[in-house]
């Protein structure tokens, strides 16, 4: 089963944005940052915009002794990064993907069926011995949805990292791409 990222009490779990070049290695010499600096990253997803020059990045960071401003001001001194922000949680929506693989016997489908329904998850591969559903949303809908399918076996899960936008028309990108 996959282990669960919880926000401790002291608040060291950030949301960053960042809009990137859409060039070779960025990738790269982002995470390279994080890891030569220690920082755990606990999700990362990478994508392209609206602006195929650019891609847009969402890491998802534990820190457990630096200020985030001090990592923000770090992002911003590598070339390939246009602009970062930490998203503040009443700010964002934020969405994970997820997919599971269930070992089950048909007599189960339709149980199944229903809990899939319960958390508006999709069925997207039917076998007479498995099941693969898809579900989307908060990180707290998809550990509940695992928690649920647990009991029937998991056999197989990948869940995407986090990807988040600033709610509203506040935006990450430069004054001549508005």
């Amino acid at each position: 089963m996959v282990e669960k990222t919880e926000q401790m009490p002291n608040g060291n779990v950030h949301t960053l944005s960042l809009l990137v070049e859409n060039k070779p290695a960025v990738l790269q010499r982002i995470a390279g940052l994080f890891a030569r600096r220690g920082y755990n990253i606990e999700s990362l997803a990478v994508g392209p915009t609206e602006h195929p020059e650019r891609s847009r990045m969402t890491v998802v960071v534990r820190l457990t002794q630096k200020p985030v401003e001090l990592v923000v001001r770090q992002l911003e001194k590598l070339i390939p990064v246009i602009e970062v922000r930490e998203l503040a949680a009443s700010d964002k929506i934020e969405r994970e993907l997820v997919l599971i693989k269930i070992k089950t016997p048909e007599k189960n489908h339709s149980e199944l069926r229903a809990i899939a329904d319960t958390y508006e998850a999709q069925i997207v591969d039917v076998s007479t011995d498995a099941l693969m559903i898809e579900a989307t949303g908060t990180a707290a809908k998809l550990d509940a949805l695992e928690e649920r399918l647990g009991v029937f076996g998991i056999t197989e899960l990948c869940r995407s990292g986090a990807i988040a936008l600033e709610r509203g028309f506040k935006t990450l990108a430069p004054p001549h791409l508005k």
